[in-house]
């Protein structure tokens, strides 16, 4: 985990490995490479992992932004937390308090924002897409499949 991380939590030890952005390491066949994300945590980090075979995939969760573009991803899974028109029903409605929506707004990866990461990528050997991190409330899963299928021309999974 990233220093953030681990002072955040208070953890320390032996067992702890301190990892930086930008800076790879292996596990195995997978060669790892840390990128920083955005989200209203210390030091929040996504994952670039490539092996051997040829397979790159994206892993980014619990941010609402990514400023790196990709190229030659074959798997993405990514937070696809919230709809916009969603949440602000749901504000309306009296079941999400305003303070809370800021704190989604700054913390979450919306389906908007999503599909704009995408297709700031290149999908061209993409062969699938896992939308992570959906909201109980915010979120439309069958939506958000529809929506990401039709933009990208990829299977997309909900995990």
């Amino acid at each position: 985990m990233s220093q953030g991380t681990a002072e955040a939590l208070g953890l320390s030890g032996h067992r702890l490995h301190i990892i930086k952005a930008k800076q790879q390491f292996r596990i195995g066949t997978w060669t790892i490479l840390p990128f920083e994300t955005q989200h209203d945590a210390t030091e929040p980090l996504g994952f670039l992992l490539a092996n051997r075979d040829g397979d790159k995939m994206l892993y980014a969760t619990d941010t609402y932004y990514i400023r790196y573009r990709f190229q030659g991803l074959t798997h993405i899974a990514v937070e696809c937390n919230y709809s916009l028109d969603i949440l602000r029903a749901n504000v309306e409605a009296g079941m999400v308090e305003p303070a809370l929506k800021n704190r989604i707004l700054k913390s979450h990866f919306s389906l908007e924002n999503v599909k704009k990461f995408l297709l700031a990528n290149d999908l061209s050997k993409v062969q699938e897409i896992w939308l992570l991190h959906l909201s109980d409330g915010n979120s439309d899963a069958e939506r958000f499949k529809r929506e990401v299928r039709a933009i990208s021309g990829k299977p997309v999974y909900i995990d």
